[in-house]
Protein backbone atom coordinates (compact mmCIF):
# COMPACT_ATOMS: atom_id res chain seq x y z
CA UNK A 1 0.00 0.00 0.00
CA UNK A 2 1.58 3.45 -1.19
CA UNK A 3 1.20 6.62 1.23
CA UNK A 4 -1.85 8.06 -1.07
CA UNK A 5 -3.81 4.49 -0.53
CA UNK A 6 -2.76 4.33 3.12
CA UNK A 7 -4.02 8.24 3.34
CA UNK A 8 -7.23 7.60 2.01
CA UNK A 9 -8.08 4.63 4.16
CA UNK A 10 -7.10 6.77 7.42
CA UNK A 11 -9.42 9.57 6.14
CA UNK A 12 -12.17 7.10 5.75
CA UNK A 13 -12.13 5.90 8.80
CA UNK A 14 -11.36 8.87 10.58
CA UNK A 15 -14.21 10.99 9.46
CA UNK A 16 -17.78 8.94 10.57
CA UNK A 17 -15.72 9.38 13.95
CA UNK A 18 -16.58 12.59 15.21
CA UNK A 19 -14.59 12.26 18.38
CA UNK A 20 -11.45 10.83 16.28
CA UNK A 21 -12.45 13.45 13.27
CA UNK A 22 -12.38 16.39 15.48
CA UNK A 23 -8.72 15.28 16.65
CA UNK A 24 -7.49 14.89 13.06
CA UNK A 25 -8.61 18.54 11.97
CA UNK A 26 -6.92 19.64 15.63
CA UNK A 27 -4.02 18.27 14.84
CA UNK A 28 -3.75 19.97 11.13
CA UNK A 29 -4.65 23.07 12.47
CA UNK A 30 -1.58 22.84 14.78
CA UNK A 31 0.51 22.41 12.08
CA UNK A 32 -0.86 25.09 10.06
CA UNK A 33 -0.34 27.26 13.04
CA UNK A 34 3.43 25.91 13.67
CA UNK A 35 3.99 26.66 9.80
CA UNK A 36 2.62 30.15 10.43
CA UNK A 37 4.95 30.78 13.83
CA UNK A 38 7.76 29.55 12.28
CA UNK A 39 7.28 31.91 8.94
CA UNK A 40 6.80 34.85 11.16
CA UNK A 41 9.95 34.19 13.36
CA UNK A 42 11.98 33.48 9.89
CA UNK A 43 11.11 37.20 9.17
CA UNK A 44 13.51 40.22 8.83
CA UNK A 45 12.05 43.34 10.68
CA UNK A 46 12.45 45.61 7.70
CA UNK A 47 13.18 43.41 4.60
CA UNK A 48 10.18 41.66 4.47
CA UNK A 49 8.30 40.62 1.24
CA UNK A 50 4.37 41.00 0.84
CA UNK A 51 4.74 37.32 -0.61
CA UNK A 52 6.37 36.08 3.12
CA UNK A 53 3.39 38.38 4.38
CA UNK A 54 0.89 37.04 2.33
CA UNK A 55 2.41 33.41 3.53
CA UNK A 56 2.22 33.80 7.21
CA UNK A 57 -1.52 35.47 6.84
CA UNK A 58 -2.78 32.42 4.92
CA UNK A 59 -0.72 29.51 6.74
CA UNK A 60 -2.43 31.69 10.24
CA UNK A 61 -6.00 31.93 8.40
CA UNK A 62 -5.86 28.02 7.66
CA UNK A 63 -4.86 26.99 11.56
CA UNK A 64 -8.08 29.18 12.41
CA UNK A 65 -10.51 27.30 9.67
CA UNK A 66 -9.32 24.02 10.63
CA UNK A 67 -10.28 25.05 13.93
CA UNK A 68 -13.45 26.24 13.11
CA UNK A 69 -14.12 22.83 11.33
CA UNK A 70 -14.23 21.27 14.14
CA UNK A 71 -17.37 23.16 15.73
CA UNK A 72 -19.50 21.49 12.69
CA UNK A 73 -18.54 18.06 14.47
CA UNK A 74 -19.01 18.76 18.30
CA UNK A 75 -19.39 21.40 20.19
CA UNK A 76 -16.51 22.39 22.91
CA UNK A 77 -13.65 19.81 22.54
CA UNK A 78 -10.28 20.01 21.26
CA UNK A 79 -10.16 23.62 23.16
CA UNK A 80 -5.92 23.33 22.42
CA UNK A 81 -3.41 21.63 20.92
CA UNK A 82 -2.47 19.60 24.21
CA UNK A 83 -1.82 15.89 23.86
CA UNK A 84 -5.33 14.64 24.70
CA UNK A 85 -6.67 16.54 21.83
CA UNK A 86 -4.30 15.18 19.00
CA UNK A 87 -4.37 12.30 17.00
CA UNK A 88 -0.59 10.61 16.86
CA UNK A 89 0.32 14.32 19.02
CA UNK A 90 4.30 13.04 19.31
CA UNK A 91 4.51 12.52 15.80
CA UNK A 92 2.12 15.51 15.10
CA UNK A 93 4.44 18.08 17.16
CA UNK A 94 7.60 16.46 15.52
CA UNK A 95 7.08 16.80 11.64
CA UNK A 96 8.18 19.95 11.29
CA UNK A 97 10.09 20.57 14.06
CA UNK A 98 12.43 17.95 12.54
CA UNK A 99 11.86 18.86 9.10
CA UNK A 100 13.05 22.41 9.92
CA UNK A 101 15.65 20.80 11.87
CA UNK A 102 16.97 18.72 8.83
CA UNK A 103 16.66 21.53 6.04
CA UNK A 104 18.95 23.45 8.22
CA UNK A 105 21.30 20.69 8.58
CA UNK A 106 21.23 19.69 5.05
CA UNK A 107 22.06 23.27 4.13
CA UNK A 108 24.74 24.08 6.54
CA UNK A 109 26.28 20.75 5.04
CA UNK A 110 25.93 20.90 1.45
CA UNK A 111 25.84 25.01 0.38
CA UNK A 112 27.44 25.94 3.62
CA UNK A 113 25.57 28.68 4.67
CA UNK A 114 24.79 30.34 7.33
CA UNK A 115 23.28 33.05 9.38
CA UNK A 116 20.13 34.91 7.40
CA UNK A 117 21.06 32.85 4.38
CA UNK A 118 20.70 29.75 6.09
CA UNK A 119 17.15 30.70 7.37
CA UNK A 120 16.02 31.48 3.81
CA UNK A 121 17.00 28.65 2.23
CA UNK A 122 15.59 26.29 5.24
CA UNK A 123 12.26 28.70 4.88
CA UNK A 124 12.36 28.08 1.24
CA UNK A 125 13.08 24.22 0.95
CA UNK A 126 10.58 23.55 4.16
CA UNK A 127 7.76 25.47 2.73
CA UNK A 128 8.41 23.37 -0.85
CA UNK A 129 8.14 20.27 0.89
CA UNK A 130 5.10 21.12 2.68
CA UNK A 131 2.87 22.59 -0.07
CA UNK A 132 3.67 19.58 -2.33
CA UNK A 133 2.63 17.42 0.95
CA UNK A 134 -0.68 19.52 1.35
CA UNK A 135 -1.49 19.06 -2.00
CA UNK A 136 -1.50 15.75 -1.86
CA UNK A 137 -3.04 15.28 1.63
CA UNK A 138 -5.66 18.16 0.97
CA UNK A 139 -6.83 16.64 -2.31
CA UNK A 140 -7.56 13.22 -0.50
CA UNK A 141 -9.12 14.77 2.14
CA UNK A 142 -11.40 16.67 0.36
CA UNK A 143 -12.35 13.42 -1.48
CA UNK A 144 -13.11 11.75 1.47
CA UNK A 145 -15.41 14.68 2.89
CA UNK A 146 -17.42 14.62 -0.45
CA UNK A 147 -17.79 11.03 -0.30
CA UNK A 148 -18.97 10.65 3.36
CA UNK A 149 -21.60 13.85 2.89
CA UNK A 150 -19.84 15.79 5.20
CA UNK A 151 -20.19 19.62 6.40
CA UNK A 152 -16.57 19.77 6.98
CA UNK A 153 -14.75 20.81 3.95
CA UNK A 154 -11.17 21.87 2.47
CA UNK A 155 -11.42 23.85 -0.63
CA UNK A 156 -10.07 27.08 -0.16
CA UNK A 157 -6.76 25.72 1.59
CA UNK A 158 -6.69 23.47 -1.41
CA UNK A 159 -6.77 26.60 -3.82
CA UNK A 160 -4.26 28.77 -1.20
CA UNK A 161 -1.57 25.94 -1.06
CA UNK A 162 -1.50 25.38 -4.88
CA UNK A 163 -0.77 29.03 -4.82
CA UNK A 164 2.36 28.63 -2.32
CA UNK A 165 3.33 26.07 -3.98
CA UNK A 166 3.85 28.08 -7.50
CA UNK A 167 5.73 30.96 -5.82
CA UNK A 168 7.84 28.73 -3.51
CA UNK A 169 9.25 27.13 -6.78
CA UNK A 170 9.79 30.75 -7.94
CA UNK A 171 11.68 31.80 -4.94
CA UNK A 172 13.95 28.68 -5.12
CA UNK A 173 14.74 29.50 -8.67
CA UNK A 174 16.21 32.88 -7.76
CA UNK A 175 17.64 31.35 -4.57
CA UNK A 176 19.90 28.38 -6.40
CA UNK A 177 20.51 27.11 -9.93
CA UNK A 178 20.02 23.45 -8.29
CA UNK A 179 17.21 24.01 -6.53
CA UNK A 180 15.69 21.24 -8.15
CA UNK A 181 17.87 18.68 -6.87
CA UNK A 182 18.43 20.72 -3.24
CA UNK A 183 14.09 20.26 -3.27
CA UNK A 184 13.94 16.63 -4.80
CA UNK A 185 16.46 15.74 -1.30
CA UNK A 186 14.14 18.24 1.32
CA UNK A 187 11.16 16.11 0.02
CA UNK A 188 12.71 12.93 0.58
CA UNK A 189 13.61 14.03 4.25
CA UNK A 190 9.91 14.92 4.01
CA UNK A 191 8.62 11.66 3.20
CA UNK A 192 9.96 9.90 6.09
CA UNK A 193 8.71 12.22 8.55
CA UNK A 194 5.11 11.94 6.53
CA UNK A 195 5.59 8.14 6.55
CA UNK A 196 6.11 8.27 10.47
CA UNK A 197 3.14 10.25 11.24
CA UNK A 198 0.87 8.48 8.90
CA UNK A 199 1.87 5.01 10.42
CA UNK A 200 1.56 6.09 13.97
CA UNK A 201 -2.16 7.26 13.10
CA UNK A 202 -3.15 4.11 11.41
CA UNK A 203 -1.19 2.07 14.26
CA UNK A 204 -3.78 4.09 17.02
CA UNK A 205 -6.77 3.18 14.52
CA UNK A 206 -6.22 -0.33 14.47
CA UNK A 207 -5.52 -0.40 17.98
CA UNK A 208 -8.78 1.23 18.63
CA UNK A 209 -10.89 -1.06 16.36
CA UNK A 210 -9.15 -4.67 18.30
CA UNK A 211 -10.70 -3.11 21.31
CA UNK A 212 -13.45 -1.45 20.06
Amino acid sequence: MNQAQQLKKIVNQLIPDNHQHAKWLNSLSMMENTGARKISKYEDPVHTSIIVLKHAAEEARHAYYLKKQISKLAKEVCPDYSYPYLIAPVESYHYLQQLDVQACRYLKDKLKLEGRELKHGAYLLVTYAIEVRADMLYGIYQEALTSHKSKVNVKSIIAEEEGHLQEMQRMLEIFHPQWQQLAGDMCAVENKLFEKWINAIDKLLLIQLLSG
